[in-house]
């Protein structure tokens, strides 16, 4: 029982915590960016005071959304603090569901079948991919719609799933470029990411391939490969 109160006292500070629009703007704001920042950097992003910038972070380092270090930045006088995200993820559940177990049994289910489990992998990956913009689009009644307007549906919908993408669409080479600034499945991404990463990328183009047809994805970064981010280029076929 004691533990089950804990639990909820700490689910009920992270939600306090959150609640405010500008803090949750600001976690959103380090999510996208992907990089760390300053007090003054979020003062000036956001125009606030940086007596309260400095609050609004420390809110959010209390509860692990976020960490932070001292970095000494050449010009002399005392290091400068600098703010990240936090490999920590804060569930909200009522009561606690251990989803994140269950992922990962899954996945090393999969992964354990050898081959021919990933490639069982990577082809649910991609059904279900297909799946969540296909619901999506009967959603938003979008049966007749231009290049544009797929592509903004590919957007709201990552974005929804918790990738932050960026899209950016090259109708000379009818090609997109895009980049994933969140990984959605980095709680159970576990030591070796690459089947995971190649699932995610199955996922994606099973997106893609909902809206357009004879799709190309090529992952051009990858953020478990110290970049900042994952990077794909989508050349798209009209369907």
């Amino acid at each position: 029982m004691m533990k089950r109160w804990l639990k909820m006292e700490k689910t009920l500070k992270v939600t306090n915590v959150i609640s405010d629009p500008t803090r949750f703007s600001i976690y959103q704001y380090m999510i996208r960016m992907h990089k760390t920042v300053s007090v003054l950097d979020i003062s000036r992003q956001f125009e606030i005071h940086p007596n309260v910038a400095r609050l609004h972070l420390s809110k959010l380092e209390d509860i692990h959304l976020i960490k932070s270090h001292f970095e000494r930045t050449g010009k002399g006088g005392r290091p400068s603090r600098l703010y990240e995200l936090s490999d920590q993820v804060i569930e909200l559940n009522f009561p606690s569901r251990d989803y994140k177990l269950l992922a990962s049994i899954a996945m090393e289910s999969f992964v354990g079948l050898g081959e021919p489990g990933r490639q069982a992998l990577y082809a649910t990956g991609k059904k279900y991919g297909a799946e969540v913009m296909n619901n999506y689009q009967e959603t938003e009644n979008s049966d007749q719609i231009d290049i544009e307007e797929k592509i903004e549906l590919l957007k709201d919908m990552s974005t929804m799933l918790g990738m932050y993408p960026d899209f950016d669409y090259n109708s000379e080479k009818n090609s997109v470029h895009f980049s994933i600034n969140n990984c959605p499945f980095k709680e159970v991404i576990g030591e070796d990411h690459e089947s995971i990463c190649k699932m995610h990328h199955a996922f994606l183009k099973g997106m893609f391939e909902s809206l357009f047809s004879d799709i190309e994805l090529i992952e051009t970064e990858n953020m478990f490969k110290d970049c900042s981010n994952c990077q794909y280029i989508a050349k798209l076929s009209i369907v």
